[in-house]
């Protein structure tokens, strides 16, 4: 059995520390003597040495046991525990020390013997925790290792992070990697070594083979480094035909969910050229904190980031609503695995059924609604608007409706960039959507705070065009692309969901929120940068085809409508429309001509009555 599991077991655990520790402060006391002496303790001080165990070596002891020294696992040791320790030995010290001279024992050790002591015990201790971590590192893990190769790696970013990873590689054999070099773009840190591996030069010194380094693999350890630098360092990487990975996200190494050697490939978001966004997460707290809070499409791919990031501020209940049971058993199991179990409810429910949803409200009185259940492919829904209309309006519309008749303290309706100067079904039926909460907000007696964020895509959600690309790379190609123009704005899904809860904290009523997306990308360098992100050559290994735009595509994206004031918010990455909304009355004329409509007419007869309603919208025809 290893240490590890050793480790595991309270009763082992609490008996080889006792025994060590014992030991431990046996051979220091008597050590500090002889040293006191020189090795030479005087009769008249040999009763104190002896009466030492029977009263002083239990006082250590308790202390250890009462800053937790005892209850840390065998073979962990940081410098939490390390503080905690030097807490422990100070506090016995000092005790005896106060026994000693003001309780006027017979037998007292001399002062020095009592400093001397300290100091030994202090490191003893220390050793032997430390000990146990090294034995854990370099022979508990080596199971999980290959069988004894360990690739040769350098490490580009010789910051903490790259530091880090450098200290883990070199301890846990079980990584099966060994650090032979550091790059930096700092030259102050050239010819300087970290953990005893030498610093070499800039990353683009990998690609001079003089360097003889045989190196196997290259690890990127900046997390915080600007996209576009990652990018410069990954075609340097490419172009010297060098395997490469990275650390984890600044994010996920935040907040502890992650290790710093627990690496990844190199994405696409990595070289979009964004920085990261910083959060007021106080804000955040006092909306959500000890709040029942409710999360439409909740297995979707931005409602279960907002569950995700939700569930970090402590609600009294997250309440998932979602009709997809595959989708809702996955977030599920993904929030129990979190720790958030006791306090997230799960409800199968569709949005357009009322009483269901009018239970849910009722049951739990809801705080703070976020809505992000949505029909949003735009193609399907070009052929279907009726279940755009159903979906994306009519439902939107009713939980609207029933959030203010609940007297909801917010509620955030999830938008699209596609909601300005339309195009296709998709982004019309969202703006309807817009302009229903608008209405409701300035309705008569409303006490709900109605609000919508507008966001373009987000990478890697399902049916995006990044996992499309990738299954066509993976096929051989071709990459099928609408129009070498064609453009689009990107994000994260954390960072486009973190900026929908900051949007929530500073609304106000009645304001559609833009988040700023930084710069618009072709689609074409983004399938070209996927490519290379495979180790294939755009146009060369994978053929880059171009299709034409499809129904209701747009060559690029709009920030907003012409109607539309845009205000700075106290949030940098955020901004406010403002616009004179449409008295609900006339909206909900519209919304009743669509619910009649929707199941008997025909696509572009209901694209028609779209129109009635967005009057910007400029629909596609067969």
């Amino acid at each position: 059995m290893t240490l590890g599991k050793f480790s595991g077991s309270a009763l082992f655990r609490v008996s080889v520390l006792a025994v060590s520790y014992t030991t431990v402060l046996f051979v220091c006391r008597w050590l500090a003597f002889q040293l006191r002496f020189d090795f030479s303790v005087p009769p008249e001080f040999q009763p104190a040495l002896r009466l030492y165990w029977a009263w002083a070596l239990p006082v250590k002891l308790v202390f250890l046991l009462v800053f937790g020294q005892f209850s840390g696992l065998l073979s962990y040791f940081s410098i939490p525990d390390l503080k905690r320790l030097v807490a422990a030995t100070g506090c016995g010290s000092a005790a005896i020390f106060v026994v000693y001279y003001l309780g006027d024992v017979k037998y007292a050790s001399p002062r020095g013997v009592l400093l001397v002591d300290f100091l030994l015990s202090t490191m003893g201790l220390a050793c032997v925790r430390l000990a146990l971590r090294m034995a854990r590192e370099r022979f508990a893990e080596t199971s999980g290792g290959d069988g004894g190769h360990r690739r040769r790696v350098a490490i580009v970013g010789a910051g903490d992070v790259g530091a880090n990873l450098g200290r883990e590689l070199l301890l846990r054999h079980g990584l099966g990697r060994t650090p032979v070099a550091f790059f930096d773009d700092d030259k102050g840190l050239w010819r300087s070594r970290v953990h005893g591996i030498p610093v070499v030069g800039p990353p683009e010194s990998l690609r001079d083979h003089n360097l003889n380094l045989q190196l196997e693999e290259v690890i990127i350890a900046m997390p915080s480094a600007p996209a576009k630098r990652i990018g410069e360092i990954v075609r340097v990487l490419q172009a010297a035909h060098l395997r490469f990975t990275t650390v984890p996200s600044v994010d996920q190494l935040a907040s502890g969910r992650v290790r710093v050697s627990q690496l990844r490939s190199v994405e696409i978001q990595d070289l979009l050229g964004r920085t990261q966004v910083e959060l007021e997460t106080e804000n955040i707290k006092q909306l959500l904190r000890d709040r029942v809070v409710m999360v439409t499409g909740a297995g979707g791919s931005i409602g279960s980031e907002l569950c995700r990031q939700i569930s970090t501020f402590d609600p009294q209940r997250l309440l998932l609503v979602e009709q997809s049971e595959v989708q809702m058993f996955q977030i599920e199991q993904e929030m129990i695995e979190r720790g958030a179990g006791g306090t997230i409810v799960t409800t199968i429910a569709d949005i357009l059924d009322d009483r269901r949803m009018s239970y849910l409200f009722r049951k739990y009185q809801p705080a703070v609604v976020f809505h992000a259940a949505a029909h949003k492919h735009v193609p399907l829904m070009e052929s279907q608007p009726s279940e755009a209309i159903k979906n994306n309006i009519l439902g939107s519309a009713h939980l609207a409706t029933l959030a203010r008749d609940h007297h909801v303290d917010r509620f955030v309706l999830i938008s699209t960039d596609k909601a300005i100067n339309p195009t296709n079904v998709m982004g019309a039926s969202k703006r309807v959507a817009e302009l229903y909460v608008q209405a409701l907000q300035a309705s008569d007696h409303n006490r709900t705070r109605f609000m919508a964020v507008r966001f373009g895509n987000v990478l890697g959600s399902s049916g995006s065009v990044v996992p499309i690309f990738r299954k066509q790379i993976a096929a051989g190609g071709p990459v099928r692309v609408t129009h070498p123009e064609a453009t689009r704005y990107f994000m994260t899904i954390p960072e486009a969901v973190g900026l929908v809860l900051q949007t929530a904290a500073l609304g106000e009523g009645g304001e559609i929120f833009i988040l700023d997306m930084g710069k618009p990308i072709r689609i074409v360098d983004l399938a070209r940068q996927l490519i290379e992100l495979s180790g294939l050559r755009p146009d060369q290994d994978i053929e880059i085809q171009y299709t034409g735009l499809r129904p209701g595509e747009k060559l690029f994206e709009e920030l907003s409508h012409a109607r539309e004031d845009v205000a700075p918010t106290a949030h940098p990455k955020i901004m406010r429309l403002l616009a004179a909304p449409m008295p609900v009355a006339t909206v909900q004329a519209h919304l009743d001509v669509l619910r009649g409509a929707a199941d008997t007419a025909e696509p572009d007869q209901l694209k028609a009555l779209l129109r009635n309603a967005v009057p910007e919208y400029t629909p596609y025809l067969t």
